[in-house]
């Protein structure tokens, strides 16, 4: 097992919660978090653990953000004028691995960030290999001529357990997709609920 498949799967463990929606997910079989202790975590949070979780869980979900990466585009969410929690999954959403991962190109974000490092993807016709990169409403992705049969592209569009959400549009005979709008909360298919209203919160008091 890979160092970023543990990751992925110690990020649901420690949650407590399937938050890809993945049928593999640990949680499946045991809802406990991991380690020796885990069985006897199931206390009740106070309200900065409460933040604190929805933070992790949001970050978790990008494919466990850095808390540098993550405080960032919180900074940016707040300046923008409207709600700091709709302009922080607005923002997330516009990143280049999020978008490849929605068009259903790549099976797992994880996958899409390395697909995006490796340059498979190009944004507007150019080679764009930056994960976080911004995607602009009007923006057309597409996967390189060479990298259209991969097995991990191919795997990826026959994944019967998400679709891609109406804020994009996606091609799979061409391997395009078209970013035709920033999504709100109710519009992104989260597998679990995400609060973003909470990481809002948390950030005010730290």
């Amino acid at each position: 097992m890979t160092k970023r498949t543990s990751a992925k799967y110690k990020i649901d463990r420690r949650m407590g919660e399937n938050i890809w929606g993945r049928p593999k997910s640990p949680v499946n079989r045991r809802e406990y978090g991991p380690g020796q202790h885990g069985q006897r975590r199931k206390g009740k949070l106070s309200d900065f653990g409460l933040q604190l979780r929805a933070k992790q869980k949001l970050k978790g979900y990008y494919g466990d953000l850095t808390e540098k990466q993550f405080r960032r585009i919180y900074g940016e969410a707040e300046r923008v004028k409207g709600d700091t929690g709709e302009n922080l999954i607005g923002l997330l959403e516009r990143r280049l691995d999020a978008v490849v991962y929605r068009a259903k190109f790549v099976p797992t974000v994880f996958a899409a960030r390395q697909f995006v490092n490796h340059g498979h993807v190009r944004v507007n016709g150019k080679k764009v290999n930056i994960p976080s990169y911004r995607v602009q409403e009007g923006d057309v992705i597409e996967v390189r001529d060479r990298s259209k049969q991969l097995a991990v592209v191919l795997e990826a569009v026959g994944l019967p357990e998400r679709d891609v959400p109406d804020y994009i549009e996606a091609d799979h005979s061409k391997m395009t997709a078209k970013f035709v709008r920033t999504p709100q909360l109710a519009d992104v298919p989260y597998p679990v609920m995400m609060e973003p209203n909470l990481v809002v919160e948390f950030y005010a008091k730290n």
